[in-house]
Order: C-alpha cells, then structure tokens, then sequence
C-alpha cells in the first residue's frame, strides 16, 4: 500500500423543564397585593377622636349574612406538567442530506466552466514533497464556493494509541490503517458534497496500484472525482522533504523510490502537473485551468 506524507449555542434543554408555550408569569411572581382582596384579616381600629371632636354618629352596620363578599381574584391554572414527549424543534435545524456516491459531471456547456464556483470533488495526487497539502489548502482557501480540504495524513493519524508508523516497517496494520483512512475520508467527502461543500483531498496514489489506489478514492467517492497529479522534479521533492520533521519525514531512498513510481502516472490520461517552477499559488491557479478542463471533458480512470 502506498502511504502519505506529506455564535454562541442555546442552552440545552434542561430536564424538568417543559415547553413555555402556556406559562402564567403569575403562577411565579404574584403581583402587588390589594387591601381588601383577601378575607380573614383583622380589621384595623379607627384612631381616638381629638379633644373636643363629636363624631359623626356612625350607621348601624347589617347582619353578617347582608355583607357582600369581598372580590375574589381568579383563580390561577397552574402550569402545564413537563411532558415526556419530544419537544418541537424551533431553533432553526438545518436537516443535513445523506451522502451519496459523487456522479459523472453533466454534459458541458457551450463556454468553459469556471471551477471556482463549481461545487467539485478533486483528488490531487503526487509523491512526498511535491506539495499536495500546501496547494490543496490554498487552493481550497480561494474559493468562491465553500470547500473543505481532507488530508489522508491528518486522517491517518488520528489514531493515536495503537498507530501503525509505516517508518517502522510496512505490515498488515499499517495497511489496515491507510485504508480505514482513506475510507473515512471518502465517506466525509460525500458528506461535505451532499451538503453542497467542495471538497479536495490529497494522497500519494501509485498507479502501479489501482485497486487500492486510485480506484478505492473512485469506489469511496464517486465517479465524479476528479484527479491531478502533482509531479515536480526529484530534487524538488528531495529539498521539500529535508524541511519536514516526525513521522512525514522519509528517507531521501524512500522519496527517490516513491518519486520513481509515480512516473507510471505518465501515460495514464490523467492530468498531471510539474510544479517545479512554480509557488503555491501558481500552482493553485494553474488547478484551476485544469479542472476547467477536467470538467468539460472528464478524464477516464
């Protein structure tokens, strides 16, 4: 196998805590209280007349059963028990679509499509060193259209106990994990896409490999993807790879094989790209032209 390397939130609903749909704010904070409002209170004595005073004479007050009943406030429903129920979605969810295998292009239109505003699935392919990751973020930081950038290294290595380096010799879990890997991202590619978000990966595929190479990014993906190959010269990627450090740091016998293999790409009909001469940028435009092509004309892989 071939190996790589190169705002705030609601609170959440709180049990106990039902719908406010229905609330009576006076259930919880009674209002102002009303003399007379409420029966049982002892009533208050007149104050001592002044010296001197004669009072009024004071009427003759009725029979208990003739004085009419103090006004009684409505009685006040309490709030709805909690239901058990689930409770209507209103913070504006977006349901996301399934993702599904990225199809074929439509047939071209009369003028050159402009990829960068197409929603796309591209592959960029090529040896360590030659700088996959660097235009693969650039190029997906230019878009106009978003687009996400998975990288089959920063996949790979998600594994943390357990990771199988291949520096430490290529076996059956080093294999294991590349193609868990380049799963993952496949199926995190058809996500991003369903959902109208371009994606780029990079991985060095060997053509020399096919089934686990370039056809399992077809099988995980799409036939939709497209790929190009990145393939500077050896001492490009020689100097590039003196500037890595950890585990994506090959020997320089291990990048001039890779580099080596990587020559089978000649010849296939896919594009490819010698960015020897070329920055980052360069590079990224120069993509662009080809998959303007790529989508006009679909390459057969």
């Amino acid at each position: 196998m071939q190996h790589a390397v190169g705002s705030p939130l609601p609170p959440p609903h709180q049990p106990g805590h039902g719908s406010a749909e229905g609330w009576s704010p006076a259930a919880h904070h009674p209002g102002p209280h009303h003399p007379g409002a409420h029966q049982g209170s002892a009533p208050v004595p007149p104050p001592p007349p002044a010296p001197g005073f004669t009072p009024a004479p004071v009427p003759q007050t009725p029979p208990h059963s003739q004085i009419p009943p103090a006004p009684q406030h409505s009685p006040v429903p309490p709030a709805p028990p909690h239901s058990p129920g689930p409770v209507p979605d209103t913070t504006g969810h977006v349901p996301l679509p399934p993702g599904a295998p990225v199809g074929v292009p439509s047939s071209p239109p009369a003028a050159m499509p402009d990829p960068a505003g197409t929603t796309l699935a591209v592959l960029l392919i090529g040896p360590a060193g030659a700088g996959k990751t660097s235009v693969a973020k650039y190029w997906a930081d230019h878009r106009r259209v978003p687009t996400a950038h998975i990288s089959l290294d920063d996949v790979r290595e998600w594994v943390r106990s357990g990771f199988a380096d291949p520096q430490s010799g290529w076996n059956d879990h080093s294999e294991a994990q590349y193609r868990l890997a380049r799963r993952t991202c496949g199926f995190a590619a058809r996500n991003f896409l369903a959902n109208g978000i371009s994606c780029i990966l990079d991985d060095a595929v060997f053509p020399d490999r096919p089934v686990v190479g370039l056809g399992g990014w077809k099988r995980h993906v799409g036939p939709g993807l497209l790929p190009v190959v990145l393939l500077p010269g050896l001492e490009i990627v020689l100097e590039r790879n003196a500037e890595r450090s950890g585990n994506r740091r090959l020997t320089d016998e291990e990048v001039a094989r890779i580099h080596g293999r990587m020559a089978g790409w000649y010849g296939s009909g896919l594009p490819i790209i010698d960015n020897s001469q070329m920055d980052v940028p360069q590079t990224a435009r120069v993509l662009d032209d080809v998959l303007a092509r790529s989508i006009a004309s679909p390459p057969s892989w």
